[in-house]
C-alpha cells in the first residue's frame, strides 16, 4: 500500500468548465506536487487526459516520474471494449497497472446486468498487459456492483473504492466499503462532512481536509485489510469549497493536500 494523488487532489488548479486558472496544473506540476509532499503515487484522470499530450510530452512525463522513483496510474470514463482496449494500450506505454474507469457507456450509466458482458471482451486483453481495471463506485448500489464482481470473476477486474461518491445512489460510506471491500484495488480517499443547512431543510455536503470529517479513516482501513482486499494504493481526493476567488480555492485545495497527506502518514507509511 503506497499513497498518492491524482487529478481530483488538484481539481480546481487543473481548472474545468467555469473555473478556468491562468496557470492551470499540468501532467509535470503533479508530478512535482507528488515530490514535494513525498508520496509515491500518481493517478491521472479524465480531467487531464494523457492521451491529448504530444509523444514527446508524454515521453517527456513518463521519464519524470521514472527518474522521481513515481508509479504511474491512469484513469479514464466508459466501458466501451474499444475505448478500453486504447487505454490499456496508453497505460501499457506509460508503465501504469492500474486502468481506473467509470462504469459508462455513451456517457451513461449502463443496465447493471449488461457491464459484465461488456467487460468480458477485454480480460485477455487486461491479462496480457498486466493491467488491472478499476470500477470506481458512484452511481451504482454496492451490492449490485459486488455482484458484478462475482460474475466476471477475474483477478485484473476490481473496485475503485471512492468513500463519497455513493452518497448519490444514496449509500454511506460504512456499508459501501464492507460490501466492497473484498474487490477494492484503489481506495480514493475523500473527506467530507454532512451538515444540516441552516433552515433545517435538507443538507449539504463538504469536502474537508483528511482527519477533518466524518470519516473514520483507522475502521475504513482496517476494514479493507480484514475484507481481503488485493494490492491498492490509497489516493487522496479533495472536496475544497468554492471561494470568492479562484486563486483562494486553489490556495485552499494546496492546503488541505499538504494537510491531509501529513495526517494521513500516521497510517501509511509506505
Amino acid at each position: 500500500m503506497n499513497l498518492g494523488i491524482n487529478t481530483y487532489t488538484y481539481m480546481w488548479s487543473i481548472g474545468f468548465k467555469g473555473a478556468a486558472p491562468q496557470r492551470p496544473l499540468t501532467a509535470i506540476g503533479l508530478l512535482e506536487k507528488a515530490r514535494e509532499l513525498d508520496v509515491k503515487v500518481v493517478q491521472v484522470g479524465p480531467n487531464l487526459p494523457l492521451d491529448r499530450l504530444s509523444d514527446a510530452e508524454l515521453e517527456q512525463f513518463v521519464l519524470q516520474a521514472g527518474d522521481w522513483g513515481i508509479e504511474l496510474e491512469l484513469g479514464t470514463r466508459g466501458i466501451e471494449e474499444p475505448h478500453l482496449r486504447a487505454q490499456v494500450d496508453l497505460a501499457r506505454r506509460i508503465g501504469a497497472t492500474l486502468l481506473r474507469t467509470i462504469p459508462e457507456v455513451a456517457g451513461q450509466t449502463p443496465d447493471v446486468t449488461a457491464i459484465p458482458g461488456l467487460l468480458r471482451p477485454v480480460l485477455p486483453v487486461l491479462e496480457a498487459a498486466g493491467v488491472r481495471l478499476g470500477l470506481e463506485n458512484g452511481k451504482i448500489p454496492a451490492v449490485e456492483l459486488r455482484d458484478v464482481m462475482a460474475q466476471v470473476a477475474s483477478p485484473y477486474v476490481g473496485v475503485i473504492l471512492d468513500t463519497v461518491n455513493s452518497l448519490a445512489v444514496p449509500e454511506g460510506w460504512r456499508h459501501v466499503t464492507e460490501t466492497l471491500a473484498p474487490y477494492a484495488n484503489c481506495l480514493h480517499l475523500k473527506e467530507f462532512i454532512v451538515q444540516r443547512a441552516w433552515h433545517m431543510m435538507g443538507f449539504t455536503v463538504e469536502g474537508r481536509p483528511a482527519g477533518k470529517g466524518q470519516l473514520d479513516v483507522p475502521w475504513l482501513l482496517e476494514t479493507l485489510r480484514a475484507g481481503g482486499a488485493p494490492r491498492y494504493n490509497v489516493i487522496l481526493e479533495l472536496w475544497p469549497p468554492e471561494q470568492k476567488a479562484l486563486e483562494d480555492t486553489i490556495a485552499l485545495e494546496h492546503a488541505w493536500a499538504v494537510e491531509s497527506i501529513g495526517y494521513l502518514r500516521q497510517y501509511i507509511k509506505d
